[in-house]
Order: structure tokens, then C-alpha cells, then sequence
């Protein structure tokens, strides 16, 4: 995944702020609304289940399934959804949410932009669509209690997408990075920017006197830049407790999002990993929150997965150093008396799963379909996001990738269940085509997939050439390839002697026995 510069665009103010991971998209041909075999991107960001049905956001939109994964329904090119990007998704009293982005060439950066809101109270059928939410330039003042904060206007959607969605009674929470945390009680006709404290402030409270303004970068305002301002996760245990993750730390109301405390890296004898807050979840087992804390701007920060069982007064730290995007839980136990809960992490450098509280992690080693033998490569194991779906005596891990959707059956309670891979990608009707994806592709991201199909017990060996026709890379020589039908062999960009090969056209040669070699073209990308 690329590394963003992120620049901050309200009207002509331009700032910049930090690097920040983004999802990257993929070429994909689809119509709209159309059952499919398989999601419409390899790319998955988010995974929500509402009761049997699973939703994805993905690098090309929505997807949803009501078999469990055997079918799907993908939204890439509907007419409410167009060809945008899906980078958060939610569910609250029969109402589906999806917000959308893409990205802006502004000034030659990539800047993420985003594009909406919408929201479904038929499971798809039909869409509501809400505009980005942004600020009238003359949106600059915000009566807090007894104070009148002057707030810098986010009037573009320009690095103001929707990252988060939450919930409470009669009410839509969303985080905007630029545009901050804003709730809505119309259904999102209209928006209301809700006041964090600043970073100078562990609290707020109407009945305070504040002297600040409410801004992420450096304003008309003053020179102030507010990290605590930069909205990224959120979560709301019930109608009046909610946490709020920003580039300056975890916020908590008790109050319905009225008065704020804040918790960060340097106002806690036993303080958070770092500011940086792209996640925070409930484990239900012990009203415990976990949140990933990844490193922000200071010097003694450090990633880590942060966890607190007294509310956020005191946080201990897990798996330090891993960048943490998303966690989940696994109850034992009925709903009214669970007895135990293991927690799974999604980190940018593996899967990790822990049953004792995590004291000790147990890491995926290697995915491999169980039934097809298909094998899913994550470049630098870089895992997006974890979802745990318990039925009766059956728990699936769900896993997302920006290489791939995984179903893991959980039967011993550690890696050695089942695995089902979801590779989004086109069908093989004969064993005499054969095709590369993604194609275009950048080695220092992501692997190249090879894809062919064999009739019966074959030997296969794979070759890269150069646009010379000289031999670039041998992936396989004379492999015996037992389980007929697709196959799928991956190119790390990377020539014999470990060195990525430039920018360029390449070919492949699949020779399976005697038969006439296959041929297939590969363009490098970086």
C-alpha cells in the first residue's frame, strides 16, 4: 500500500499533514448489481455482518452476500454508487450504511476525496445518497455552553472522507479525518461538528470557559493545529458512552457526546501506546476497549494494540510495534454469561489471535484454501480487517486483505481449521487460457497472480521474460500439479538474483507437459 502524502485543502488554504495509509484501487470489470461468483475488488477494507448477511467495503465499492459467500452482489458501477470506493460501512435498527471516496489529482498529488453517504432500509434494494458533508464558509462559529468557539470551515471534500460510522439512539456518528466528528439526527440531511478538546485540553465541559478554536491544521484563526481535531475511528457501547479516535488520542463521553476526556501517550501514568487511533472495539466479556494505537508525533510513541478494563483510566499495551487495524472477539458462552473471549488482531504485518487476554499471540502462518488448494500471498501480510461470526457451534474468522477475502472455520481454537479463499478474478474456460492480475502492477506493493487451468495431473513450470525475451525469473520447474482446475502461481516483480526488474513489459510461458506453452504479457509499474 502506498504511502499518501495527505494535504489538507479549505478553499485556498493548503497544508500539509502526516503520511497516512490508504486503500488502493484495483482495475475491475463489473456491471451494476449483479450476482456474481466472487466481491467486485480483492481489496477489502471493512466487513459488517447483519444477522446471515455479509457486507464488504472495497477498493471498487459495496459488496454483500446472503449465502454465506457462495454468491454476490457487488454495487461497483451501480448508479448510486458509480465507480467510488467504499471506506466505511454500518448498521443500526434495519438501516445499512456505506460511505464512498476516491481519489483527486490536485495540483499532481493524489488527494483522497470524499463522496458521500448512503444509506438502505431494504438490504440494497434501493439507496438514499447524502453529499459529503461539508461547511458553508461562513460555518465559523459553534455555540459550546457557556462559549462561542470559532471553528475553521471545511467548505471542500478534499481530505474530508468518511472513515468511521457509529450509532447511538436517533442519531448517525461519522469521523472525517479533515472534517472531524459530526453527528447527524435527520438522517443525514444535516450535520452538526461536534467540539473535541484541543490538544492543550484533557477535557471539556460545557460550564468550562475555552479560549480555542476548533481547527486540524493552522487557520485564519490563529497558528494553532489541532491533532485531537483529526478524526479517524469510533465507537459507542451504548446510547451515552462513546469513544472517539483521533491523531491526538481516545476521547470518551459519558454524556451523548456533550463533555469529553481525553486519554493520550502523555497525560496517564499507564497511558496508550501512541496518539494515533485507527480502531477502538468492545469486548463484550469484560466491558474491557481495545483500540490500535500506532505512533503519532512523539519521540516515545510507539504501535501497539492498547487495551483498558476501567474505562480508559489505565491502558496496557499488546503486540508492540505492530501496526494494529482492526480487532475483534470470539465469546464463549451465551450473550447473558460469557465466560471468555479471544481477541484477534489485523496488523499490517500478520493475523494474530490471543486466548489468554493477550499474555501470548498465536500469528497465521499460511493461508491455503482448504478444498481448491488455492493459495492467497499477502504482500507484507498486510490484513485490513477482522470479523468474527458466530452461528450455534460454528465460528468463521472473516478475514480481508487488499489481496483477497478470507472464511476461516475455527475448530481447535487456534490456526488449524479451514480455509476459503475469495480471489476476485475472471474464469478460466479452457485449460488454453491463462491470465495475470492485477495488470498493471507495482512489486514494491504487491504480487502479481498467475492464473491457469489443467485438465488433470500435470508437471508446470512457470518462466518470466523480459520484452528481449530473456529469462527473467523461474517460479516453478517442473512442479506436479495434482488438484486439476484453476491454478494460481505469484510473481513478487522480483528477478533470480532478488533484485525487483524495472518499469517495463514482461511475458510469462506456462508449459504444462508437452502441451503448446501459454504466453501472457505483465506490465510492471511502480
Amino acid at each position: 500500500m502506498k504511502r499518501l502524502l495527505i494535504v489538507l485543502f479549505f478553499g485556498s488554504l493548503t497544508i500539509n499533514l502526516f503520511s497516512q495509509n490508504l486503500p488502493k484501487s484495483f482495475s475491475f470489470t463489473s456491471d451494476s448489481e449483479t450476482i456474481n461468483d466472487f466481491p467486485a475488488s480483492n481489496s477489502i477494507e471493512r466487513i459488517l455482518f447483519v444477522e446471515d448477511t455479509i457486507w464488504i467495503a472495497t477498493s471498487k465499492g459495496l459488496s454483500k452476500s446472503t449465502d454465506y459467500g457462495n454468491t454476490w452482489i457487488n454495487f461497483y458501477r451501480h448508479k448510486d454508487f458509480g465507480e467510488d470506493g467504499v471506506s466505511a460501512i454500518g448498521y443500526y435498527n434495519g438501516t445499512v450504511w456505506a460511505a464512498t471516496w476516491k481519489m483527486d489529482n490536485i495540483a499532481g498529488s493524489s488527494v483522497p476525496t470524499g463522496t458521500g453517504l448512503h444509506y438502505s432500509t431494504d438490504f440494497g434494494k434501493t439507496w438514499n445518497n447524502i453529499k459529503q458533508p461539508v461547511d458553508d464558509p461562513s460555518d465559523s462559529i459553534i455555540t459550546y455552553g457557556i462559549n462561542k468557539i470559532r471553528a475553521l470551515p471545511v467548505t471542500v471534500p478534499q481530505q474530508n472522507f468518511v472513515y468511521d460510522i457509529a450509532f447511538t439512539k436517533n442519531t448517525i456518528w461519522i469521523v472525517c479525518f479533515a472534517g472531524g466528528l459530526r453527528k447527524s439526527t435527520d438522517m443525514g440531511k444535516t450535520w452538526q461538528r461536534v467540539v473535541l478538546p484541543p490538544d492543550n485540553l484533557d477535557s471539556i465541559k460545557p460550564t468550562d470557559t475555552l479560549k480555542f478554536s476548533l481547527q486540524p491544521v493552522a487557520g485564519k484563526f490563529g497558528k494553532e493545529s489541532y491533532l485531537n481535531h483529526r478524526a479517524f475511528s469510533l465507537l459507542t457501547v451504548d446510547d451515552t458512552t462513546i469513544y472517539v479516535g483521533t491523531a491526538g488520542g481516545i476521547n470518551k463521553s459519558t454524556d451523548g457526546g456533550i463533555s469529553w476526556i481525553k486519554f493520550n501517550h502523555t497525560n496517564q501514568e499507564q497511558p496508550i501506546s501512541g496518539n494515533f487511533i485507527l480502531s477502538i472495539q468492545h469486548n463484550k466479556f469484560d466491558n474491557s476497549i481495545w483500540a490500535a494505537t500506532w505512533k503519532a508525533e512523539g519521540l516515545d510513541e510507539y504501535y501497539a494494540l492498547s487495551s483498558s478494563n476501567d474505562g480508559g483510566k489505565t491502558w496496557k499495551t499488546f503486540l508492540t510495534n505492530e501496526k494494529i487495524l482492526d480487532i475483534d472477539f470470539k465469546y464463549y458462552g451465551d450473550a447473558n454469561n460469557y465466560t471468555h473471549a479471544d481477541i484477534f488482531a489485523a496488523t499490517e504485518n500478520g493475523l494474530f489471535r490471543s486466548n489468554n487476554s493477550g499474555k501470548s499471540w498465536l500469528a497465521v502462518q499460511e493461508i491455503i484454501d482448504s478444498k481448491t488448494g488455492l493459495p492467497i500471498n499477502i504482500k507484507n501480510q498486510r490484513y485490513r480487517a477482522v470479523k468474527v461470526k458466530q452461528k450455534e457451534s460454528v465460528t468463521d474468522i472473516w478475514i480481508g486483505t487488499l489481496d483477497g477475502l478470507v472464511k476461516f472455520t475455527d475448530i481447535n481454537n487456534n490456526w488449524d481449521g479451514e480455509w476459503k479463499v475469495f480471489l476476485s478474478s475472471k474464469k478460466l474456460n479452457t485449460s488454453n487460457d491463462s491470465y495475470a492480475f492485477p495488470n498493471p502492477f507495482s512489486p514494491d506493493e504487491e504480487v502479481v497472480r498467475i492464473k491457469y487451468k489443467i485438465e488433470k495431473s500435470a508437471n508446470v513450470t512457470i518462466r518470466i521474460f523480459d520484452f528481449g525475451m530473456n529469462l527473467v525469473r523461474t517460479l516453478i520447474q517442473n512442479v506436479n500439479k495434482t488438484l486439476k482446475g484453476e491454478q494460481i502461481e505469484f510473481w513478487d516483480g522480483k528477478d533470480e538474483n532478488g533484485k525487483i526488474v524495472p518499469n517495463g513489459v514482461y511475458f510469462y510461458r506456462i508449459d504444462i507437459d508437452s502441451n503448446e506453452p501459454l504466453f501472457g504479457k505483465i506490465i510492471v509499474l511502480m
